[in-house]
């Protein structure tokens, strides 16, 4: 027995008329959370490659959907690297008794709206590949549950989810997470070069009784339209035979809400094309018709198509290019410049955008094993306590207040509250949001002039990177000697999160240069040392430093400095190494290990046995050596 749904018009729905300043992307978003908005199932909404500063007007826009074009009635809860489950889960409530005070769990900011009219929280994400364990397992049980049961720390709560999901990724990075969590956000929409106009003209731009239809369905449970099998089939011609179900189900899903909003009783094959359409996915053989709401207008420019798995063609990888330098004709340059680098980019300079809403199919990139599963972690006290501050946040108790912010807080209100005295009011207070403190690192010092041509590295440094990979530690690379390096003078470095960076891999295997600043390396892998003990103290359980080299340093330390070449070196290469590794005996070494891994080269093979002495490490055996009888020419042959 089907309910139909309420008509919201007395004449059919037609495409609404958009203003010619109205980006065509900025509306297709909105229309996707208003869909999001009406259909508990689609509570998940993932936008790829959205401008950071575009979030916030976002989340804003999301909440006065959710109310009906009013101002939103309550702040989005943000999840980050630091969230904790005490923290989504539960809240403590202090209670005056007869005989005392005591406290019970109530529900925390995740399910309080649960069982409950009114308009729900908003869940943002800010970066889907930073999102703590605590966050991943949440967004897994809760997004697109029919109900949810909690039990944790006293509290015992059984009821359908109510909170929205706005989350955000790179599409080069949406391979990272893993597939349990992006299966998850029925409504993914790549948004690269997304134009926000004014959420007034944005809203007003929706077909008639949409708004209206969100606001209802945050009172009470709306009848939604039914997916017959016309539908069906049309959804699995769209999205091909061996897809995952749970996008048949996502698409259908879509379908279903916009013939709803329509006010139609079910969802036909051009509710399921105009779905497609919706976020960002081309239906072939099918062209817009021109008589339903959820329809939504053509781009000019070509869409992925909807296969299982895209090739990747030319007009499905777009990449944004450096600003191209213009030169005046006829003058030769003294020094021809090189192509421009993109700050965070990696090497080339060029951020690749995947114009697809399933860009996990052809990004490149590595999973974690188990990513759900909370590491075991040797340090006590509260884990939002640790780590780098990267920001703040109302705060909640008196622990790691944020000084300044908190001052400015209270300057802004002086005036208003006209006290003689400079006052600072509970609602001032603000605290730190830290980023998640790594337990373990490695640092690989890695010296390309030392590898031949039949040595690969991968098989010396994949112990290592195997204890990186269990232990997730972050990882520091340090190579000098490359012939790829812009200064060959000088060490480059990088930091990564884990060891599934892309970065590493090709770390390993670049050609050999000239010069080998094996001091500055040093000095570089030292300092990123002490950094790390500096700002983690004890909770940085255990480091590695390991130095592949064949200790043949030709670039004294004032030379990387400097970058002036004034004459001969001789051996004060090697020299200022040996002073720079003497740092390393200064630190803590019950949680310091050191290895050389020797690339047994003559002359000179006693080398790495010296800098191994001066780091206080062991030295590891690189490459076999040839035996005599086996190397060509004689010993004495020159």
């Amino acid at each position: 027995m089907s309910i139909e749904p309420p008509n919201r018009t007395d004449a059919p729905v037609q495409n609404t008329p958009v203003p010619p300043e109205t980006d065509e992307l900025a509306l297709r978003l909105c229309r996707a959370l208003v869909c999001a908005a009406v259909d508990p199932a689609l509570s998940g909404v993932l936008l790829f490659d959205l401008e950071p500063q575009l979030l916030d007007p976002v989340t804003r826009l999301f909440g006065r959907i959710l109310s009906g074009a009013r101002e939103p009635v309550r702040p989005a809860l943000m999840l980050g690297a630091t969230s904790r489950d005490e923290d989504l889960w539960t809240r403590p409530v202090l209670l005056q008794e007869p005989d005392g005070i005591s406290f019970r769990m109530e529900p925390g900011p995740l399910i309080e709206a649960d069982g409950h009219p009114g308009v729900p929280p908003v869940v943002v994400v800010p970066d889907l590949t930073r999102l703590s364990v605590a966050g991943m397992r949440a967004a897994v049980q809760l997004l697109g549950a029919d109900v949810t049961v909690v039990e944790y720390a006293g509290l015992r709560h059984r009821a359908r989810p109510r909170a929205r999901w706005l989350a955000t990724c790179r599409s080069v990075d949406a391979g990272r997470p893993t597939s349990h969590l992006l299966d998850r956000f029925a409504l993914r929409l790549p948004v690269s070069g997304l134009r926000l106009p004014e959420p007034d003209r944005l809203l007003a731009a929706l077909p008639p009784g949409w708004l209206d239809a969100a606001r209802d369905a945050q009172e009470a449970s709306v009848p939604t339209a039914t997916v017959g099998d016309e539908a069906l089939t049309r959804v699995q011609e769209l999205l091909g035979p061996e897809v995952n179900i749970r996008r048949e189900l996502s698409l259908a899903r879509l379908a279903r809400a916009l013939a709803t909003l329509d006010g139609e009783r079910s969802a036909t094959a051009r509710h399921c094309d105009a779905a497609a359409r919706l976020m960002g996915l081309t239906a072939p053989g099918a062209p817009p018709p021109a008589d339903s709401a959820g329809d939504v207008p053509e781009s000019s420019s070509p869409s992925p198509g909807l296969g299982s798995r895209p090739h990747g063609g030319p007009g499905e990888r777009l990449r944004t290019e450096q600003d191209e330098r213009h030169r005046a004709e006829g003058v030769e340059p003294l020094l021809e410049s090189e192509p421009a680098e993109g700050v965070g980019a990696g090497r080339g300079g060029t951020h690749t955008v995947l114009a697809t809403p399933y860009p996990e199919d052809e990004a490149d990139a590595l999973h974690e094993f188990a990513p759900l599963r909370s590491p075991w972690q040797r340090t006590a006290g509260p884990a939002s306590l640790r780590g780098v501050a990267i920001g703040t946040r109302r705060a909640t108790d008196l622990s790691d207040l944020a000084h300044v912010r908190t001052v400015r807080e209270a300057a802004v209100h002086q005036r208003i509250r006209r006290t003689e005295r400079f006052t600072v009011s509970p609602v001032d207070l603000h605290s730190h949001v830290r980023a998640g403190t790594p337990e373990h690192l490695l640092v690989l010092l890695l010296d390309h002039t030392c590898r031949v041509d039949d040595w690969d590295w991968q098989d010396v440094v994949t112990p290592f990177l195997e204890w990186a990979y269990t232990r997730r530690a972050a990882v520091q690379v340090v190579e000098i000697g490359s012939a790829e390096t812009g200064d060959e003078l000088r060490a480059e470095s990088f930091a990564a999160r884990s060891v599934l960076d892309p970065r590493i891999l090709p770390a390993l295997y670049r050609s050999p240069g000239r010069a080998s600043p094996l001091a500055h390396g040093i000095e570089q892998a030292v300092h990123a040392l002490r950094r790390s003990f500096r700002q983690h103290g004890s909770s940085l359980a255990e480091a590695w430093l390991v130095v592949v080299t064949d200790g043949r340093g030709n670039v004294p330390l004032h030379v990387s400095q400097t970058g002036r070449l004034t004459g001969p070196v001789g051996a004060q290469g090697v020299e200022d190494a040996l002073r720079a590794a003497a740092g390393v005996n200064a630190m803590d070494r019950t949680r310091l290990r050191v290895a050389v891994v020797d690339a047994q080269r003559e002359p000179y093979g006693d080398l790495p046995f010296a800098l191994a002495d001066a780091l206080g490490g062991t030295v590891l055996d690189g490459p076999s050596r040839p035996s005599p009888t086996t190397r060509e020419g004689g010993a004495g042959e020159r």
